[in-house]
C-alpha cells in the first residue's frame, strides 16, 4: 500500500483552491476517489458545481449555511456558522477514520485556526488521524507552525505582482 502524503498549500497569493483542485483531479484521472471540503467560502459557489460534474469520483460538500463568505456575517450569524463548519470538521474526522477516499482536500482549513473556530491543536489531531495511504491536501493562507513537520510538500503561493 502507498503512504499517502500531505500537502500544505498556502499563501497570500490566488490559486491555493485551484492548485489543491487540480491535484484531486489528477487524482481521479488515475481512479481514485476524491472528497473536497470547503470551508469559509459560503455555499457552492459555480466552481464546484462545475467540479459536481466529476461525481462520483469527486464529491464536494460545505457545511456552510449562508451564501457568503465568514467575514460578512453578523457576530450572532458567524457563531452559528461556526457550529456549522466544526461539523465539517467532524465529517472530515470520519472520513478519515473510515477509509472514506482516496484524496481529502480541506480547502481553506487553515483559516479555521486564524479565526478561532478551531485550535492549532484540533487541527494537528485531525492531520495525525489521517490514514496511512490517504492524501490529505490543506489550504490557507498562514501554515500553523505544528503542522511543518506532517507535511510532505509546503508550497507557498505569492502574488508577485
Amino acid at each position: 500500500m502507498e503512504k499517502g502524503q500531505i500537502m500544505i498549500i498556502c499563501g497570500e497569493g490566488k490559486g491555493k483552491t485551484s492548485a489543491a483542485i487540480g491535484r484531486g483531479i489528477s487524482g481521479a484521472s488515475k481512479g481514485k476517489s476524491v472528497i473536497i471540503i470547503r470551508f469559509l467560502k459560503g455555499k457552492v459557489k459555480e466552481k464546484d458545481e462545475f467540479i459536481k460534474r466529476l461525481e462520483p469520483e469527486i464529491k464536494v460538500f460545505s457545511f456552510e449555511k449562508w451564501d457568503v463568505d465568514y467575514e460578512s456575517l453578523s457576530p450572532e450569524e458567524q457563531q452559528e456558522e461556526a457550529l456549522n463548519i466544526r461539523n465539517g470538521i467532524n465529517f472530515a474526522r470520519k472520513v478519515m477514520s473510515t477509509d472514506g477516499c482516496d484524496i481529502l482536500i480541506l480547502d481553506e482549513v487553515l483559516g479555521l485556526v486564524d479565526r478561532g473556530i478551531i485550535t492549532e491543536e484540533e487541527l494537528t489531531a485531525l492531520v495525525e488521524a489521517k490514514d496511512e495511504s490517504m492524501e490529505l491536501v490543506l489550504t490557507g493562507i498562514n501554515m500553523c507552525d505544528s503542522l511543518y513537520s506532517y507535511a510532505d510538500n509546503v508550497v507557498q503561493i505569492a502574488a508577485l505582482k
